[in-house]
């Protein structure tokens, strides 16, 4: 339902609402979230007043029997304002996540538009404001979080290439519904909104109303609160930071030594840093004592591993090592021919031509360790256990069985001529390889 009537464009907004939106600075562009509430509206108003070259994405989630008319609705403002629109349809996949609801499905869909969306030095604002900071510190505190949970939402954040910023979030929502009315808005409620079968509107609706009318206060004591826990967070991770460098600390290993050598609160603070650092969320554990135990105390020969969604943490060799999720193999061996480039899993690898190529090549196939193979280093040398070879290297036994093992010759004549990207034969490579074909073998970053 479209609420509100026609805007009133000679309406001044009071200075303390314009304010924190001129702030916005040294961006590339500036964009808008609009979803055609309120407080978006609003926010879109107050940004096409302060700013010139504001554009807009609208996210339909598809959810509502209105996003149809919420479409039209922000097309419409848009047009209004002549600012340009951006619509992006999305598809929520229900429970892509443990534990995950709709709410948090459709959060992640609109994000990950908006980071694909955003280039670099590009702003995107939206209009978060103070009683969506009260309630989401309720929410994570309900959840359970810790000080960076309850620190609730940051005024600005890196969002993909650029960054999100929330200048409306030290406002009360009254206020920006009073300023919407008194300009004569329009906007578009969202009839899940009053659906109390999601948690954050059961704490909207039925908790925070309740709450405000004991502590009138409410929001600004949860914000004095959100504000004490930022700080604490921030120096929980400069102190994990100070010990990462001390006990020499790598990207995605830690010394066992080191670790082990801090008290139980500092090695979970320091895992959790070392895990975010790496751009990935610290597993949801209850008893992080217990893990801890069996990743830093385990026997030499036990292999301890913590899995969860899209990595796993492992210990080998005296480190704790973080491991991404791996890509799924081909499940048959693949041919490489000449001028060609294969994906294998997170590798590309090419066979390239060169001036001297001669007019018939061997075979080449690419494949995975199966057991048993021998490399010859050099043409007149002896040839080498691959299993050998790979504990020469150190290197850990969950790499071992992924590396694509390349192969030239007909089958009985085969010779191993590259192991992933750690060794290639001086027949294919250098500069001007004895075959006249140059093999690349990369490592995609992640």
């Amino acid at each position: 339902m479209i609420q509100g009537a026609e805007p009133v464009h000679g309406y001044s907004f009071p200075e303390p609402l314009l304010s924190p939106v001129k702030a916005i600075s040294g961006y590339r562009q500036l964009w808008v979230a609009l979803s055609g509430g309120l407080d978006s509206t609003l926010l879109l108003h107050l940004a096409a007043r302060c700013h010139s070259g504001v554009r807009a994405v609208h996210i339909n989630h598809q959810l509502q029997s209105n996003a149809g008319e919420t479409e039209a609705f922000c097309e419409n403002l848009c047009a209004e304002l002549n600012v340009p629109l951006t619509i992006r349809p999305v598809s929520v996949e229900l429970g892509a996540g443990p534990g995950e609801g709709l709410e948090e499905a459709a959060r992640k869909a609109r994000y990950s538009v908006f980071e694909a969306l955003l280039e670099s030095g590009d702003v995107l604002l939206m209009a978060h404001h103070g009683d969506d900071q009260a309630e989401t510190v309720l929410f994570r505190m309900f959840r359970g979080s810790g000080v960076a949970g309850l620190a609730g939402m940051p005024e600005s954040r890196p969002l993909g290439k650029g960054r999100l910023a929330r200048p409306l979030l030290g406002v009360e929502r009254s206020e920006l519904e009073r300023q919407a009315q008194n300009a004569g808005l329009s906007w578009v409620d969202d009839p899940s909104n009053t659906d109390t079968k999601f948690d954050r509107n059961f704490l909207r609706l039925s908790i925070l109303p309740a709450l405000k009318k004991r502590w009138p206060s409410l929001n600004q004591r949860l914000r004095h609160s959100a504000e004490a826990c930022f700080e604490s967070d921030f120096l929980n991770q400069r102190l994990a930071e100070l010990q990462w460098q001390t006990i020499g600390g790598g990207e995605r290993r830690l010394p066992v030594v080191g670790l082990s050598a801090l008290s139980l609160p500092e090695q979970t603070n320091l895992l959790r840093w070392w895990i975010r650092r790496a751009g990935y969320y610290p597993p949801s554990v209850n008893n992080w004592p217990q893990v801890l135990k069996d990743l830093l105390l385990a026997a030499d020969d036990r292999s301890p591993e913590l899995r969860t969604n899209n990595y796993s943490l492992r210990r080998f060799l005296g480190e704790l090592c973080l491991v991404p999720e791996f890509q799924s193999l081909p499940k048959t061996p693949l041919k490489l021919q000449p001028d060609q480039t294969v994906h294998w899993a997170e590798w590309t690898i090419r066979l390239n031509r060169v001036s001297t190529a001669k007019a018939d090549f061997p075979p080449i196939r690419i494949c995975t360790r199966q057991g048993g193979e021998r490399v010859r280093f050099h043409v007149d040398g002896r040839s080498k256990s691959l299993k050998k070879w790979f504990q020469e290297q150190a290197l850990p036994p969950w790499e071992r069985g992924r590396l694509p093992l390349i192969f030239a010759g007909v089958t009985g004549q085969e010779e191993l001529i590259a192991i992933g990207d750690l060794w290639c034969s001086g027949q294919y490579c250098g500069s001007a390889p004895a075959v006249g074909l140059r093999l690349i073998v990369e490592r995609d970053c992640d």
